[in-house]
């Protein structure tokens, strides 16, 4: 196991991530960006190491995808056995165990305890978009409802329902029509206080669908706590004011999980905070281990609308990722790790607590479990402070700690630890960013 400490020996980014860089930059479009241009050479529980030797404290987890580590040994061992058995077949022509071993946990452990079917992709965006379609199916309806703040993906229908404009859906369009955004009950920034959020935001959206006609929307997708778009955890109620709306109107109620299933949030799926029982639940990130996959699971009735040979794809459910997601979900109950992002909450709420009170530009400390995040705002007021939350992460990672940046408006640093982080070693991280956040904000 790599040894589990920060340790800079180099700048960074160091001489041979530079030197690769300038290949990388020869080879490679500018529409990739990158947050820190260091070369990885290995990761493992939370640290990541560099080309040049540099020890990285990980508060990223690939954007939440390595919660079980990076190399956790649970999903190692049963992807080396699958590669010494087979890479692919592609499901849709010859079945595999795995594929089927999957959807079953998924199907128990998801949210209700309706009958449940599971269909497996390979990224986020592509079972958001299989999330709409079978919605479609099953009600004959075209409209979508999505949040403001919301992110569900770069593919063209994902775009379209995904609300920030740059970097993600500038120069890209026309997008699809028909899909319409209702106001968040974001409680930090609602108008007229947070305590009228929950009411005013759900009569929006009665407003909303009365203004479009509710017959003609298929589908309702919100993020339990968004992610791209700040990790705003909803006004208490909101959530489940939305599921009700949505089931009065006989409209599909879709949770997005991506970023927030697979118990990073100290449950296994943040829909348990609000008691929700979703028609279709979206998994993606956390769930293959660092391998791509996705999923699609929902009430059994809603998943048979569409014909057979409609949905799939030719990687879907692909058996290295089977074999991976297999691995996770052993390592989330052999080690507990929705405890564990409990724990994490605590130590981040007990360290960063008291060092955002005190900031003159951080005006909250928010989120659930291992997923938190830090909002910066001009001083007396509620203008975003990008150029603040920038200049925060930046000094963290010349001071090797890993974070990450989000928000509509660019102005939050997220944290999202893996789940098998040392204590010791978390706390290390959020010093370095609390000496961050006291000498920018």
């Amino acid at each position: 196991m790599t040894e589990q400490r920060r340790k800079l020996v180099s700048e960074v980014p160091g001489p041979r991530s530079r030197r690769m860089q300038v290949i990388r930059d020869r080879h490679l479009p500018p529409g990739l960006g990158n947050t820190l241009p260091v070369f990885v050479d290995r990761s493992d529980g939370g640290i990541v190491v560099d080309v040049d030797g540099n020890q990285f404290i990980d508060l990223a987890s690939g954007i939440a995808v390595t919660s079980v580590g990076a190399r956790a040994p649970e999903v190692v061992e049963r992807v080396r056995d699958q590669l010494d058995r087979f890479t692919h077949t592609c499901f849709l022509v010859t079945e595999y165990e795995s594929y089927v071993e999957v959807a079953a946990w998924l199907n128990e452990h998801t949210p209700g305890d309706h009958a449940k079917t599971t269909a497996l992709f390979s990224t986020g965006a592509e079972a958001v978009e299989n999330a709409v379609k079978i919605a479609r199916a099953a009600t004959g309806r075209p409209g979508v409802v999505v949040f403001e703040h919301a992110f569900h993906g770069r593919s063209m229908m994902a775009l379209a329902m995904t609300a920030k404009d740059v970097p993600y859906k500038a120069g890209f369009g026309p997008f699809a029509d028909q899909v319409y955004r209702a106001p968040l009950a974001y409680p930090l920034r609602w108008p007229t206080g947070a305590e009228n959020a929950t009411a005013e935001a759900l009569s929006a959206l009665e407003v909303l669908l009365g203004n479009v006609g509710p017959e003609t929307i298929a589908a309702v997708v919100i993020e339990p706590i968004q992610g791209e778009g700040g990790f705003v955890v909803p006004s208490p109620g909101f959530l489940a004011g939305v599921q009700e709306i949505s089931r009065r109107h006989e409209i599909v109620f879709v949770v997005d999980e991506i970023q927030t299933g697979i118990a990073r949030t100290g449950r296994l799926f943040a829909s348990e905070y609000d008691a929700l029982e979703p028609d279709l639940v979206v998994t993606a990130k956390a769930l293959g281990g660092g391998l791509p996959l996705a999923a699609v699971t929902g009430r059994a009735e809603i998943m048979a609308a569409p014909r057979p040979g409609s949905i799939g794809g030719t990687y879907a459910g692909n058996p290295l990722a089977c074999a991976a997601a297999l691995g996770v979900f052993e390592a989330v109950v052999k080690r507990d790790l929705v405890g564990a992002a409990q724990r994490i909450e605590a130590s981040i709420r007990d360290v960063l607590g008291p060092v955002v009170d005190a900031a003159r530009h951080a005006v909250e400390l928010r989120g659930r479990g291992a997923m938190m995040a830090v909002e910066f705002a001009v001083p007396g007021s509620l203008e975003p402070a990008a150029e603040v939350a920038a200049r925060v992460s930046a000094r963290c990672h010349q001071q090797g700690v890993l974070t990450l940046l989000c928000g509509t408006y660019g102005n939050v640093v997220r944290l999202l630890p893996p789940l098998v982080i040392d204590d010791g070693l978390l706390r290390e991280g959020l010093g370095v960013l609390t000496q961050a956040i006291e000498e920018y904000a």
